[in-house]
């Protein structure tokens, strides 16, 4: 299952297919009791897709049948004993995927010329992810970091090791001082390699980046520059071997500050705005400020979600599962103003209580 949505894996899903490209949503549960309910509720959207390309007289029989294969396959691939708050699953003549996310999403199947997104990139914004580059003189190491949990990646290059005949460990043995090492010119030249995958990749997914190691190797990473200005250093050693339980307990403490500090700066910002006569608050006036492309920056709690129905001038309230009903309306905002520039930011629930859970602070 996919879980790292980069700009370009996006621009690939955004590209149009063949009609038709079905998308196939279901909330899913991380534990018990809720979960139980999980492969059941999956197999029924999986055979409500099917149902809707059955009776779709624009999809041929040889088309249909493909479809029903990459459906099936794709079903092949779920595995809710990982599960997160939503599943999302993609297929097209000829491919599928699905993706697993950390942030819910309404049950729904969709139709189209395109595969549906806007809960992909809302869920991408909400977890706020990171790299975590762990360096030392023989092993390099990266790690794809978000919301609750760190896995290691191999994308860029990485893990990046020294061969036995570039790394001699009898001779650090006798030089006896090992942050020594990194001023052999072989070390200096791995981790100049790794400099430069790593400047490559934040090129390709811009993220915040923590790079983790011994003071020596710090020293010398912020030496050559190319992402250095971009890095946040965390002195702690021995994480190129370790497991992604070691390096989540040293990096959670950063990112919780790091939450404070921005929870208390959105809080500011919309204090500000208030005064300046450049703020709005609740779905409805967010959503007309959206589409205008006014918003600068979107401040939404974490877990805020709400059906509404549109009457073609405002959004108004309706019960989840209604016909007409949005239930996702709050993703498509996120969206909006992703594609329009805006800063979006996630915050703790119970931070908007006053603007029922969404605000923005508005260009003009």
């Amino acid at each position: 299952m996919e879980h790292a949505l980069s700009p370009s894996t996006l621009a690939e899903l955004r590209r149009p297919r063949p009609y038709p490209a079905v998308s196939v949503l279901t909330p899913t549960h991380r534990r018990e009791p809720y979960n139980a309910q999980d492969p059941v509720r999956l197999r029924n959207v999986v055979a409500e897709a099917k149902k809707q390309l059955e009776i779709d007289p624009a999809v041929t029989r040889e088309r249909r049948s493909d479809l029903f294969d990459q459906l099936d396959r794709a079903l092949a691939e779920v595995d809710l004993t990982h599960a997160e708050d939503g599943l999302v699953i993609f297929a097209a003549p000829g491919e599928h995927q699905v993706w697993s996310l950390s942030r819910s999403v309404p049950e729904r199947v969709v139709l189209s010329d395109t595969f549906l997104t806007r809960n992909l990139v809302s869920a991408q914004a909400a977890e706020r992810p990171f790299w975590v580059l762990s360096i030392s003189a023989d092993r390099i190491t990266l790690w794809n970091g978000g919301v609750d949990r760190v896995t290691e990646s191999e994308t860029g290059g990485f893990p990046m090791t020294r061969s036995q005949e570039n790394f001699d460990a009898e001779r650090l043995q006798r030089i006896g001082d090992m942050p020594s090492t990194f001023r052999d010119e072989d070390t200096k030249r791995f981790l100049r390699d790794a400099d430069t995958a790593m400047a490559a990749l934040l090129r390709e997914e811009p993220r915040r980046l923590y790079v983790t190691g011994e003071q020596a190797a710090l020293s010398l990473w912020e030496e050559f520059g190319n992402v250095a200005r971009f890095t946040i250093p965390v002195q702690h050693g021995g994480l190129t071997h370790a497991g992604p339980e070691a390096v989540w307990q040293v990096i959670r403490p950063l990112l919780e500050a790091d939450s404070r500090r921005n929870t208390a700066s959105v809080t500011r910002e919309l204090e500000s705005a208030r005064g300046h006569r450049t703020f709005a608050a609740g779905v409805d006036e967010v959503w007309q400020s959206a589409r205008e492309g006014r918003v600068r920056l979107l401040a939404v709690e974490e877990n805020y979600r709400t059906a509404v129905r549109d009457d073609g001038d405002h959004l108004i309230p309706a019960a989840s599962g209604d016909l007409d009903a949005r239930d996702d309306i709050v993703d498509e905002i996120v969206e909006q103003c992703l594609e329009t520039g805006a800063d979006v930011r996630f915050v703790p629930d119970g931070t908007l209580d006053d603007e029922n859970g969404i605000a923005g602070v508005l260009r003009y």
